[in-house]
């Protein structure tokens, strides 16, 4: 990690963004407290096609242990019920 002023990092900004690209972080300061910071893209996905899948597994075995509404349990038949007892 490098840290620089920003009359210098204006003076060197090529040079610094270079350093970035190679992996390096670095940090440009004002009056010595930091106000930006440059880090490298990240170039790798953040999730790869198998932890798609395998999430999208997980899902639909959830989507299958989920039992249907029973008709007992129906929004019409709760609300009846309801009713009826009040």
């Amino acid at each position: 990690m490098q840290s620089v002023g920003i009359y210098e990092a204006k003076s060197r900004f090529s040079a610094l963004i270079e350093l970035v690209e190679q992996g390096e972080e670095v940090r440009i300061t004002r009056h010595g407290k930091e106000v930006v910071r440059m880090l490298p893209v990240r170039r790798r996905p953040v999730i790869t096609d198998e932890q798609i899948a395998r999430e999208l597994g997980q899902i639909d075995a959830l989507h299958a242990s989920i039992r249907p509404v029973a008709e007992a349990a129906a929004p019409d038949a709760l609300r009846r019920k309801g009713r009826a007892t009040a």
